[in-house]
């Protein structure tokens, strides 16, 4: 679905991401692990059309989008649900969700998309009529995720879902995640909390300052005693 060929971007003179090479096939969950700075928000910024690609080549579904405007990049069907949530605080429930359906014809089809979230999330469905900034992190969280959903993308590009949330509401997040993947969604996952993320993956890339430096099958990455030590907190024996 996603194909991302020696993407190359700068920030004035710093070299954020050095010809990167990744892969997210239809169906499947991705994720990019790596510490902070290491480049894992600018390749998603850079996919959704906010940052700039000085070099390469990002494919979607077989037609190149790199430097494309962000709203012609979200209708050809790439959704980001972004790092630190980003709701509109002084909105409805309804009405953030009803913002991430900007790009569909307003109607029926949109009456859908939100009786499907609010399916997948019923707390949002018990607190449609609050305002957004009253809601707890983690159901901002859920509420993030649902406007992202809105458009019925084809992909969803998760930028750390789980920062700044309780271990408890993490692994609710995640099963969260399972559960959007499961009715067919692709997804390209970013996090810091590597562990949460190789579970769920299919497939990981590690990012280190702005480079790919390993890959593999989620499992195979979480057995891997580099990335064990590195990023999962598990000192060599």
């Amino acid at each position: 679905m996603l194909e991302i060929l020696g993407l190359s971007v700068f920030y004035g003179g710093i070299h954020a991401l050095k010809e990167i090479f990744l892969t997210v096939p239809q169906g499947k969950i991705i994720t990019l692990i790596g510490a902070n700075g290491a480049g894992k928000s600018t390749a998603l910024r850079t996919i959704c059309g906010l940052v700039e690609a000085r070099q390469g080549k990002i494919l979607f579904q077989g037609r190149e989008i790199q430097n494309r405007p962000a709203h012609r990049i979200a209708r050809e069907g790439i959704s980001m649900v972004p790092e630190g949530r980003r709701i509109f605080v002084n909105l409805s429930v309804e009405e953030n969700l009803l913002m991430g359906a900007y790009s569909q014809k307003v109607g029926e089809e949109e009456r859908r998309n939100i009786e499907q979230v609010y399916q997948l999330f019923p707390k949002l469905a018990e607190r449609k009529k609050q305002k957004g900034g009253t809601l707890s992190g983690g159901e901002q969280q859920m509420l993030a995720l649902g406007r992202g959903l809105m458009s019925r993308p084809d992909l969803l590009m998760l930028d750390e879902p789980s920062l700044g949330l309780a271990p408890k509401l993490v692994r609710e997040v995640f099963s969260i995640i399972r559960n959007i993947h499961e009715k067919g969604m692709t997804i390209l996952l970013i996090e810091q909390n590597a562990k949460a993320a190789l579970k769920v993956a299919d497939y990981g890339y590690v990012l280190q300052t702005g480079r790919i430096f390993m890959e593999g099958s989620g499992s195979d990455l979480l057995q891997n005693p580099s990335v064990r030590e590195a990023y999962l907190g598990e000192a060599l024996k």
